[in-house]
């Protein structure tokens, strides 16, 4: 599992039944190509964020497959329409093994 790794999520508190909203998610994750060497010359392990997800109440918003050239700290913003008060689940997949979630919850207005 790498270090210092952070998922945050902005979503909103509240939402109209259909109401379309805007989610942002950002993970704070160093990533490591797995072609540097650290000070003793060893390869240091690879560790990119391959793959995001977000499901609201069990049904996938979004499924994102990332390649290596992916940024460090991935960001996402997307829209998405609230059908009902429920809870948004947001995953990263680490090419270490590691799974990085965080969830959020919505309330009709």
């Amino acid at each position: 599992m790498a270090k210092g790794v952070k998922p945050r999520v902005k979503v909103p508190k509240t939402a109209s039944a259909g109401e379309m909203v805007t989610l942002k998610t950002l993970i704070s994750h160093k990533m490591e190509s797995g072609q540097r060497k650290d000070s003793d010359g060893n390869k240091i392990p690879r560790s990119i964020i391959n793959r995001f997800t977000c499901a609201f109440n069990g049904k996938t918003v979004v499924d994102v497959e990332m390649l290596p050239a992916i940024s460090t700290n991935p960001y996402f913003q997307f829209d998405a329409v609230i059908p009902e008060a429920g809870e948004f689940h947001f995953t990263w997949y680490d090419d270490d093994g590691s799974v990085y979630e965080t969830k959020k919850s919505v309330k009709m207005a």
